[in-house]
């Protein structure tokens, strides 16, 4: 593979010389601009401004627009004199874990070529240090004449490097997120978490640009003399805003998904859907005031049930007194009834008693 650019890593007083290669390269399918009446190629010409001209690339030069429209003429002499230290060199000034990296800022990907037999070693002792620390180099380095950011790691025996943007050229996400709150039901995540299952994990080598090749496919047979590939039949365009069941849609991907990894029984017209297990979760706030009015609501309802159960025993307790009482009238009337009676008895006794006495007190008359 061809270098794009020559130079050295800086680690630490250690100096690897290195060759920069592109890792990737675009395969889409570009095309020309045509004039359509006789197919003739319509091309950009460079004009200036002031005398309409057409300019050859040896006489463009550069410049910085002011904000007033300004042109401030910028020289090759004027950007070589900057005091720029990574002009050639690749400077490692950190060693990080990966997932420091936010996926944001990355960018082109290169690899990183050890440049000659005396770059073997010090380039082998970067990699395995790297692979045995399973951290990453974040560096600094200039390439088309700005200075950028970059990331060094290995991939098989080769060290990569992937551009990365500053941190101040990603953009916030203001005004991005949906504005209205949006309320997920269990339900729904667990369809989701179904679908996820289903689709499984993929080999990403596997993957590849169905438009592209339909496009070569197109190009190949109108090359042919043909009429090119016929258009697929599409059903209505959604409209924008459009209501859909959200859990329809969750149970026929999933129903799809697993057609098409042919997990769909013999005989059966649907595939199944499994429901999982309620997600455990943290109640938020508002749930947390459910659970308080349920307790509340219950704590109520059980003093309710306790006094329905006082009342009743009250009640019977109650009509045992009642009861009690009557008895106790009952029998205190018998018991007075008696005493009364008894105390006639006494008294006719006691009548009769002073009566023997009285006789037997009374002298008698003695015949002269």
């Amino acid at each position: 593979m061809r270098s794009i650019w020559n130079g050295a890593i800086s680690f630490g007083l250690v100096s690897i010389p290195i060759k920069l290669v592109n890792a990737t390269e675009s395969r889409s399918v570009s095309f020309r601009q045509i004039h359509i009446e006789d197919g003739g190629r319509v091309r950009y010409k460079k004009v200036c401004e002031l005398d309409g001209e057409e300019v050859a690339q040896a006489e463009i030069g550069k410049a910085y627009e002011d904000a007033d429209g300004t042109m401030i003429p910028i020289t090759e002499e004027d950007l070589a004199a900057l005091p720029l230290p990574t002009a050639k060199t690749i400077e490692i000034v950190a060693f990080v874990p990966a997932g420091d990296i936010d996926p944001l800022q990355m960018d082109a990907a290169y690899y990183l070529s050890a440049n000659g037999v005396p770059a073997a070693k010090p380039y082998t002792l970067l990699r395995e240090a790297l692979k045995r620390s399973e951290k990453v180099a974040v560096a600094k380095y200039a390439l088309r004449g700005r200075e950028r950011l970059g990331m060094l790691r290995v991939v098989d025996d080769v060290i990569a490097m992937h551009g990365l943007l500053w941190p101040d050229e990603i953009r916030a996400p203001e005004g991005v997120a949906p504005e209205n709150p949006v309320s997920v039901r269990d339900a729904e995540l667990d369809l989701a978490d179904a679908l996820m299952a289903t689709l499984g994990e993929v080999d990403m080598s596997t993957l590849h640009d169905d438009y592209r090749t339909a496009v070569e496919e197109m190009i190949a047979a109108k090359a042919e003399g043909g009429e090119g590939v016929a258009p697929p039949a599409t059903g209505e365009e959604p409209g924008g805003g459009q209501v859909i069941d959200l859990m329809a849609a969750l149970e026929n991907s999933v129903r799809a998904a697993k057609e098409a990894r042919g997990e769909q029984e013999e005989g059966k017209g649907e595939a199944e859907v499994t429901r999982l297990k309620p997600r455990s979760h943290t109640p938020k706030a508002t749930d947390a005031k459910k659970s308080t009015s349920k307790t509340a609501a219950k704590k109520t309802a059980a003093p309710a049930r306790k006094s329905t159960a006082k009342t009743a025993t009250t009640k019977t307790t109650a009509k045992s007194t009642a009861a009690t009482k009557t008895t106790a009238k009952s029998t205190a009337t018998k018991k007075t009834a008696a005493n009364k009676a008894t105390a006639k008895k006494t008294t006719a006794d006691k009548t009769t008693a002073k009566k023997t006495t009285a006789k037997k007190a009374t002298p008698r008359k003695r015949t002269a």
